[in-house]
């Protein structure tokens, strides 16, 4: 099996409730909305994406209440399991397009929340937090639902156990195993790019691990400014 092909899965293989109750214990949404969406990841998504999903969402609230910021007073929190439940689906094989995963998972989630009746302003949030979630320094800045999928991604992907409640990623990893994510996360954004460059530009998250994973050069800033022929460079003394 592909890497890329790995990263798709259908519903039977992810076992369990398609309406998410066998994580009741941690407190999802229960609107209809937000169990179809669960039920949109579940069957589109690898087991590893559909666990990470989760897990944004719960480290994403964590982080919230580490700052003092909390759901139905600070910001909505249907939206916030939106953006996590949906920031992945760029790499899903519905949704690799031919723009950077960000984008085309933002795409999709939009027109599925379209087809679901959600409000245009609604869809607006969910975009900008899946479209964002890899921007660090821009999607802090956004408003709660925005901010809270990127820094619960980040503390899934690259967080400790330290970062969270006592106790709580372990419970968290035993109902959600996290079946490599790092790893699979980073090759399954390779795999897209190397078939579509495009979906790795310069500078980007994906470009950065296209670089990295495959050693490949990559044109510096001096050389990309250079091109158009202004001649920025010549005779400068900075």
């Amino acid at each position: 099996m592909t890497t890329q092909q790995s990263t798709h899965a259908t519903a039977e293989h992810v076992p369990g409730d398609s309406t998410g109750t066998e994580f009741a214990e941690f407190g999802l949404p229960e609107s209809e909305l937000a169990r179809e969406a669960l039920r949109y990841t579940r069957g589109i998504a690898s087991p590893m994406l559909f666990h990470h999903s989760i897990r944004t969402y719960l480290y994403g609230r964590c982080a919230g209440e580490a700052r003092g910021v909390v759901p139905g007073r600070d910001y909505d929190d249907e939206l916030l399991f939106l953006g996590c439940m949906l920031h992945d689906l760029g790499l899903t094989e519905e949704g690799n397009g031919e723009q950077r995963f960000e984008v085309d998972g933002a795409d999709l989630a939009a027109e599925f929340l379209t087809g679901q009746g959600v409000s245009p302003e609604r869809v607006d949030v969910v975009w900008d937090a899946i479209a964002l979630h890899t921007s660090e320094g821009i999607v802090s800045r956004k408003r709660p639902e925005i901010a809270l999928v990127s820094a619960g991604a980040r503390l899934d992907v690259a967080g400790s156990a330290g970062d969270l409640p006592p106790g709580y990623a372990d419970r968290v990893h035993a109902a959600l195993p996290r079946l490599h994510t790092a790893a699979a996360l980073r090759d399954a954004i390779v795999a897209q790019a190397l078939v579509s460059p495009g979906k790795a530009p310069l500078f980007s998250l994906p470009g950065a691990l296209v670089q990295e994973r495959t050693g490949a050069a990559r044109p510096t800033w001096d050389q990309i400014t250079q091109a158009p022929g202004w001649n920025d460079f010549a005779g400068y003394r900075g």
